[in-house]
């Protein structure tokens, strides 16, 4: 049953996961854009995604990469947590400037708030297709 629960919401959660770690990866850039030599980064969301799913199930299937969850008694079951690490553990990508600056700083405000507010949206919409399907398994879980 756990094992349903948790396929259930792993892509919604990783996917979440992840655009929280980018989240962090464009407010670093914009914080730094008027630090000389600073080379903007950023996460390439789809093949991120695709490793954190992918490494999840994998970790679930055979144990290790995970984090392994403490047992209090020798009758509870032993468990392991998701191997992906949020940002930690992503392929950080550089930019490539447009129209790069003299002081070799990489990061083209416009392009960051727009990167930005895209991921901020596409954040909110997880969040709301996570609480939807939860809301979903609590309806269907309740007696009429």
């Amino acid at each position: 049953m756990i094992d349903q629960l948790e396929s259930a919401f792993n892509f919604h959660q990783q996917a979440v996961s992840l655009r929280q770690a980018r989240h962090e990866v464009l407010a670093a850039n914009i914080a730094n854009a008027d630090t000389p030599n600073y080379k903007a980064r950023d996460i390439d969301f789809a093949s991120e995604l695709k490793k954190a799913v992918g490494g999840t199930q994998s970790a679930a299937n055979n144990t290790g990469g995970g984090l392994t969850l403490a047992r209090t008694a020798s009758n509870h079951i032993a468990g392991e947590g998701p191997a992906w690490r949020g940002a930690g553990s992503a392929d950080l990508l550089y930019r490539i400037p447009d129209q790069p600056s003299l002081d070799g700083n990489t990061v083209d405000m416009d392009r960051e708030r727009t990167h930005f507010a895209d991921n901020a949206v596409r954040y909110q919409v997880g969040l709301t297709m996570l609480n939807s399907r939860i809301q979903g398994l609590k309806n269907a879980m309740q007696p009429e």
